[in-house]
């Protein structure tokens, strides 16, 4: 169709958006906003972020079952390089309510109808490779240590990789692959989705513009994604349910941050043929 464009916006036009600086004030205010577009009508963002614990305790359950007790941590983390993208539907509610506009919970579903949507698909199908092939390392680095033989328990495994120099190689080794995987998701996606909703620059634009606020803020962006981390891990511990309210709150505070890191639309933009 005509308006169908992926790479570049819909003039085929390369964007580059401006970049600020930020401090780490940025980010306590970012979550404060965020906290503050959750609070302000939690029953909606709780709805529409139930998959998370729902997805957890089957692909939990999927695994037992499957005698492949070792994935069941690199799903759990594997949780953060979809986020940027399963969290779509609360950038647009902050969006929104920025605007002043109905954020009745279903105009998350609004985004079906963003001419952005096939930039948007581009970057959540290279969010999914991302995570299938960090999944696929996690269970490499397991048959190189352990060998084909699955656990043969939940406890069984647990005592092996707590007390076994094969067991804590394997946490060094899968935290490390696991620190490259989150590293690259978050160069490339920081504030990527945020930016399409708001303007329909194009998929490369949103992950130079990312990475471009990435290298202009290394320690900001840093301890955001420390303290993503150590909510996600927060809110997985009671069997996945704190996630859902961390991710909302998540959701609606990468909004913010994206306001903060890229300078409105009307401010001067580089634009180049693609």
């Amino acid at each position: 169709m005509a308006g169908f464009h992926v790479m570049a916006d819909a003039r085929g036009m390369h964007v580059q958006p401006t970049v600020r600086r930020i401090t780490s004030a940025d980010l306590l205010d970012a979550l404060r906003l965020g906290a503050d577009d959750f609070w302000a009508k939690p029953s909606h963002y709780v709805f529409l972020c139930l998959i998370y614990p729902i997805v957890g305790l089957i692909l939990t359950r999927w695994t037992s079952g499957s005698n492949a007790i070792q994935l069941i941590y690199p799903l759990m983390s594997g949780f953060a390089l979809v986020g940027p993208f399963a969290a779509i539907g609360l950038y647009e509610i902050s969006r929104r309510r920025e605007l002043g506009m109905n954020t009745d919970w279903r105009h998350a579903l609004d985004v079906r109808r963003s001419p952005a949507l096939p930039a948007i698909a581009a970057i959540g199908i290279m969010l999914l490779a991302l995570f299938l092939l960090w999944l696929y390392t996690a269970q490499a680095i397991y048959t190189g240590l352990f060998g084909d033989q699955p656990p043969a328990s939940i406890g069984a495994f647990i005592r092996e990789v707590l007390t076994t120099s094969k067991g804590w190689t394997l946490i060094l080794l899968g935290n490390a692959a696991g620190f490259v995987f989150a590293v690259v998701v978050l160069a490339t996606t920081v504030i990527a989705f945020p930016l399409l909703l708001d303007r329909d620059v194009g998929a490369v634009s949103a992950i130079e513009t990312s990475a471009r606020a990435v290298m202009a803020n290394p320690l900001q962006m840093a301890l955001w994604g420390l303290i993503v981390a150590v909510l996600l891990v927060i809110g997985s511990i009671p069997l996945f349910a704190g996630l859902a309210v961390v991710m909302p709150i998540l959701g609606h505070a990468t909004w913010h941050l994206y306001r903060r890191v890229v300078e409105p639309e009307r401010a001067q933009q580089i634009r180049r043929p693609m």
